[in-house]
């Protein structure tokens, strides 16, 4: 275990007398793209809500030896804990290079954002490498592609330095291009930072997840590898008969090849 390892136990979440998350426990970390996936209302998005300091929650997520749980949102961030939601949240009438500037913290007045640059910071340089966006620097945020808004998001998370990304939904509404390209990206940023990711698009879940935890009303109902969580008899009982026969379904269409060599299905 690294100090960059998100470790979960026990997280539990209630909303007036409704137990959202019971007893929940799963553990991400550095070089692999750990996945969330189960029907909606099975609290995969309360999880890292709990996480991130959005909901209260008990039990314990430590990111290697500093327990997440109680803190402020704020101290969360500053601790490298970094979060995306369904919808991307950029500032569209700025440019990509204005967004990583004010994510980057770099303390700049506004007017000072809409002058030339002679420069761009190593950090952002490197973030714009990463996530593809490098000839968009000038490109106002509004008229990117819905793909690249989320890309967007993302390297203003990593030029915030953050060691753990929790990305809610990432490829929704995505092209299968973009959706490729992303889960590439993730796979690249994974390799030094933890990746957590909520999921619906169970393609998407088998061609890059590296380990799953399926959840269901509130709770883990199995752990693995995509092959091991296809195959657990859990999964297929509770999801078979269920609004969730299409997740088993869908997991279920391409053999057990290497992750990441998954000719794709059509949705």
């Amino acid at each position: 275990m690294t100090d960059d390892s998100l470790i979960v136990t026990d997280l539990r979440v209630e909303f007036s007398g409704f137990v959202a998350v019971d007893g929940v426990s799963f553990d991400a970390h550095p070089g692999e793209v750990r996945f969330l996936i189960g029907p909606n209302g099975a609290g995969k998005t309360t999880c890292i809500d709990a996480i991130t300091g959005l909901s209260a929650a008990t039990g314990s997520a430590r990111l290697g030896d500093r327990e997440l749980l109680g803190r402020p949102v704020h101290r969360i961030v500053r601790l490298g804990v970094g979060r995306t939601f369904q919808t991307a949240s950029v500032f569209e009438e700025l440019s990509v290079l204005q967004n990583l500037d004010i994510a980057a913290g770099l303390h700049r007045r506004s007017i000072s954002l809409l002058r030339a640059r002679r420069g761009v910071e190593a950090s952002i340089e490197q973030a714009l490498e990463e996530t593809g966006l490098a000839d968009e620097l000038t490109t106002p945020a509004g008229i990117l592609s819905h793909g690249q808004k989320q890309w967007l998001e993302i390297a203003m998370l990593l030029v915030q330095d953050a060691r753990v990304l929790l990305l809610d939904e990432p490829v929704a509404g995505m092209s299968h291009d973009e959706r490729t390209a992303t889960g590439e990206l993730l796979q690249r940023i994974a390799a030094k930072r933890t990746v957590l990711v909520v999921e619906h698009d169970m393609d998407f879940m088998r061609r890059f997840a590296t380990r799953v935890t399926v959840l269901h009303q509130g709770k883990v109902l199995s752990q693995g590898t995509v092959a091991e969580v296809q195959a657990d008899p859990q999964v297929q009982q509770v999801y078979l008969g269920t609004a969730g026969a299409a997740t088993t379904a869908a997991m279920s269409v391409v053999p057990d090849v290497p992750i990441g060599t998954q000719d794709r299905t059509e949705d």
